[in-house]
């Protein structure tokens, strides 16, 4: 995944989400927002961003025994508490991996820029940075992610599975869940209703 988001020039939908149309005839995926971070000819790679998961930070943070190994100071005091810091689902893909997508005030050796604004870091660094209130100062835990191959996704819009629009950060971070799907089509200026009769693009 690193070297599909760091050897590339930014696609067409880069930083922009994709809302699950009525259509969507995957359940993994129904009445979903997902925020792409990389989008190429080689294809593209999403998380999403409401599906939350009962596992606890601080959980995570024990189980992979963080304690014995030294955090590096890579920017000033968040004061960030852990156990408020959300852990997602963020796709079907290598769900057993996690990824902190991130604001830019938190910059390691590993971290990848994926909009003007936003960052995705896959590394225990981060774990550690946020442990110590040295993180990101807005950020989410994602476990595994969305991924199309070369031309799938273009095809999927335009087959009106998805409809897309520039992200807003407030919305990308937004922990009330259950109601970021409406959300997000409200920014665009369209209620639920109105879908049916929309076309794949913004």
């Amino acid at each position: 995944m690193a070297n599909h988001l760091t050897q590339r020039n930014r696609g067409c939908l880069d930083g922009h989400f994709l809302i699950a149309m009525p259509g969507m005839n995957d359940e993994r995926f129904e009445r979903s927002v997902i925020f792409v971070c990389a989008h190429s000819d080689e294809g593209a790679i999403g998380f999403i961003l409401n599906r939350p998961q009962p596992l606890q930070f601080a959980e995570l943070l024990e189980n992979l025994d963080l304690d014995s190994q030294p955090c590096p100071k890579e920017g000033p005091s968040t004061n960030h508490n852990v156990s408020d810091f959300p852990i997602q689902l963020g796709g079907p893909v290598d769900a057993g991996r996690g990824f902190v997508l991130h604001s830019d005030d938190y910059m390691s050796r590993s971290t990848m820029p994926v909009s003007d604004d936003l960052c995705l870091t896959a590394t225990v660094d981060i774990l550690r940075a946020i442990k110590e209130g040295h993180g990101p100062r807005r950020g989410i835990m994602l476990l595994g992610y969305a991924g199309w191959g070369p031309g799938q996704l273009e095809s999927e819009v335009s087959a009106n599975t998805w409809l897309s629009c520039p992200a807003l950060d407030d919305l990308v971070f937004d922990q009330d869940h259950s109601g970021k799907y409406d959300r997000v089509l409200g920014h665009m200026g369209i209620t639920p209703a109105m879908l049916s009769t929309q076309a794949g693009h913004a």
